[in-house]
């Protein structure tokens, strides 16, 4: 899969620092950013056309309650740029590494969800999370033999389910019957 870049950092980066700048000054945090182009390479997991880089002496700030306040600047700019829904992980936030690490987290829960469904037969639901932090759920279990996963729920508390997945998508073979039964009376 190739993903062309759909926003260039000519043209985000003067609206981005124009947002932020302000609003650090007046919060008093002793924060430093850098705006880069995401990443060139093809990743399933997230593709940024632009990444923000937090660093200084009130980085942890941005970190405390699961990057509560990273996350949120991150919601604020993409409103403020007016992206469509569809285009929202194009602009990421981050700050030590906080989305490298969460991607690991998210990913290596739900290895461990789909091995708690296959071993139990019963569903498994996660916590309710972002679109994107759902999307990553969802690819992680997409090549996990014996589950299927599926998001439930309505805005802040739509959350990932994991399933058995049924006897045929287990085996690969049909659900169909070979024969079809005959009816009485016919």
């Amino acid at each position: 899969m190739t993903s062309k870049r759909k926003y260039s950092l000519s043209v985000v980066a003067p609206r981005l620092e124009g947002f932020l700048r302000p609003i650090l000054q007046r919060a008093r945090l002793r924060l430093r950013f850098q705006i880069t182009e995401g990443p060139v390479q093809d990743r399933d997991w997230e593709r940024p056309d632009v990444l923000v880089k937090f660093t200084g002496p009130d980085v942890e700030l941005l970190l405390e309650n699961k990057a509560e306040l990273l996350l949120a600047l991150e919601h604020l700019a993409i409103q403020m740029l007016r992206l469509p829904s569809e285009d929202h992980e194009r602009i990421c936030f981050d700050a030590n590494d906080y989305r490298l690490l969460r991607i690991e987290e998210l990913r290596l829960g739900a290895v461990a969800a789909a091995e708690r469904v296959r071993r139990s037969g019963k569903p498994y639901q996660f916590s309710p999370m972002s679109s994107r932090e759902r999307r990553i759920i969802h690819l992680a279990l997409r090549d996990e033999p014996g589950v299927r996963s599926e998001s439930q729920g309505v805005g802040p508390s739509r959350r990932v389910v994991v399933y058995p997945a049924p006897p045929a998508a287990r085996t690969g073979q049909s659900s169909l019957p070979s024969k079809m039964p005959r009816l009485e009376g016919a």
